[in-house]
């Protein structure tokens, strides 16, 4: 399942690219992040369609190996969960289908976050199969959530409305005992994207901090409860989304490149 020596070696250099502009951008910035000032910027490779031996060349690099990783279609994150070594923390980031949250939230190995969750069905769904999960050997008590919200107002576009954002994470907290409310998260409009530079404001990451601020606000969150994460940012406008506060950015062609068709 190994890499070639030369894509491994331009996996490799790419990740160091886009981890040496990630670093720049953080220290452009003035705002606060909700992760702690001594912790790095989460940068999720979004692998999506490449193969296994694309994610296995950046989790055995030396001397760092990459330990976060994004998929986006269910079946494509089992096989490469069961392929692939159990200290990868895998991250589902596509489009959740209801039907598909037990066997997500019971069965991928590694799973360390879920960050498309707008719906309080959704998110009753993954507390269910966390629960028929064995974690015994992973030491997971809950499984981290990131709501996902609909920013840019686009009808294609999943994601819970900014208002009713607060409403879904207070249904998390206080229904759902396996999960932990981890952050937000959008996508945003990809016009917005493609004009994001880091001296110029997003105005979906804007709105994201923002309903940030008010989810926080609205269920009177203090301590560690009131940390909660933005991810937001993609290949596109990352360095904007860390200029405006993000904790976690989500890289997937400026790492692994074009992806191929979607197999059917």
């Amino acid at each position: 399942m190994a890499a070639s020596p030369s894509r491994t070696a331009t996996l490799i250099a790419n990740l160091a690219a886009v981890s040496a502009r990630v670093s720049a951008a953080s220290t452009t910035t003035t705002l606060p992040r909700a992760s702690s000032p001594s912790h790095p910027v989460r940068l999720v490779a979004v692998s999506k369609l490449k193969p296994a031996s694309d994610v296995l060349a950046l989790y055995t690099a030396s001397p760092t190996p990459h330990l976060h990783f994004g998929e986006n279609y269910l079946q494509e994150l089992l096989e490469k969960s069961r392929l692939l070594p159990p200290g990868i923390r895998w991250h589902f980031i596509g489009g959740l289908q209801s039907n598909k949250c037990v066997t997500l939230a019971r069965d991928v190995r590694g799973l360390w976050a879920v960050e498309s969750v707008d719906t309080e069905k959704k998110a009753s769904l993954l507390d269910k199969g966390w629960g028929e999960r064995d974690n015994t050997l992973e030491g997971e008590n809950r499984l981290r959530i990131f709501v996902q919200v609909n920013t840019s107002g686009e009808e294609s576009k999943a994601g819970v409305d900014p208002a009713a954002a607060p409403l879904l994470c207070r249904f998390i907290r206080e229904k759902c005992p396996r999960l932990k409310l981890q952050g937000l998260m959008t996508i945003g409009a990809i016009a917005r994207s493609r004009a994001t530079t880091p001296e110029t404001e997003n105005e979906d990451f804007l709105c994201l901090r923002e309903t940030r601020d008010r989810v926080i606000a609205d269920l009177a969150l203090t301590g560690d409860d009131a940390v909660l994460e933005l991810s937001m940012g993609m290949s596109q406008d990352f360095e904007g989304a860390i200029t405006l506060g993000s904790d976690e950015v989500r890289v997937g062609t400026t790492i692994f490149g074009d992806r191929p068709p979607k197999r059917p």
